[in-house]
C-alpha cells in the first residue's frame, strides 16, 4: 500500500474529517522527517511506513481529546505529536519545546516548509520556559515519566488546565509516584490504526 493511501485508510478507521490539504502536509512533514532522520537522528523509526503509523497515525488517535486553545508539546524532538496537531487542528496554537538545538532546527524547517501559521518553536529547558501566558493543556510522547513530567512543567499550566501524556503500557508505577497536587482524571485507551502495541492517553489534573 502506498504512503498516500495508508494514512487515508489510518484517518478513515479513526473516524476523522481533516481540514482540506491536511493529509497532503502530513505526507511532506513525514518526507522532511525521513530526510533529516539520517543526519540527525530524530526518531528510532526508520521506515516511512512505520512512521505512518507509529508517528502520524498515534499523534492523530489522540487529537479529539485537545479540547484547548493554546498546546505545549514538551521534549518535542521530531515534533511529535505537536505538528500533526497543528496539522489536523489548525485552530490550536502549538508550542514546541525541545532543549536540543539541532532538533528544533529541524521543527522551524518543517514549521517553514509545511506553512505552519499556528506552530511555536522554542529551543529551552522546559524548567527554564517562562512565557508571558500559560497553557490550556501540556503534552508529552516520550519525554520522562509522569512525576518529572509534571514537575518541571507546573509553572506553565493555565488554571484549569490539563496534561496529555501519551504513554504506552499503562503506567501504573509512575501514576503511583505522582505528587499529591496532581491527580490522574481520565484515561483513553488508544486504538491506533496498524499498531499492534498498547497505546494510553493519560490525563492529569491539578488537585484543587
Amino acid at each position: 500500500m502506498s504512503l498516500p493511501a495508508q494514512l487515508a485508510a489510518g484517518i478513515a478507521a479513526l473516524g476523522q474529517a481533516l481540514p482540506e490539504g491536511a493529509e497532503a502536509r502530513l505526507l511532506a512533514y513525514l518526507a522532511l522527517l525521513d530526510k533529516w532522520n539520517r543526519v540527525y537522528n530524530l526518531t528510532a523509526v526508520r521506515e516511512t511506513e512505520r512512521m505512518v503509523s507509529h508517528h502520524l497515525l498515534d499523534s492523530l488517535a489522540a487529537a479529539p481529546f485537545f479540547q484547548a486553545e493554546a498546546v505545549l508539546d514538551v521534549g518535542s524532538g521530531g515534533g511529535l505529536p505537536g505538528i500533526p496537531l497543528a496539522i489536523a487542528r489548525p485552530e490550536l496554537q502549538v508550542t514546541l519545546i525541545d532543549s536540543i538545538a539541532k532538533k528544533t532546527a529541524f521543527l522551524l524547517q518543517a514549521k517553514a516548509e509545511l506553512g505552519l501559521a499556528n506552530l511555536k518553536v522554542v529551543t529551552s529547558r522546559v524548567e527554564d520556559f517562562r512565557p508571558e501566558a500559560g497553557f490550556d493543556v501540556i503534552t508529552s510522547r516520550a519525554f520522562s515519566d509522569l512525576r518529572e513530567f509534571v514537575t518541571l512543567t507546573r509553572h506553565l499550566l493555565k488554571p484549569g488546565g490539563q496534561w496529555l501524556a501519551m504513554k504506552g503500557l499503562m503506567p501504573h508505577e509512575e501514576i503511583a509516584s505522582l505528587p499529591d497536587w496532581v491527580k490522574v482524571s481520565a484515561n483513553h485507551a488508544l486504538q491506533v490504526p496498524g499498531l499492534d502495541a498498547s497505546r494510553h492517553l493519560i490525563v492529569l489534573e491539578p488537585v484543587v
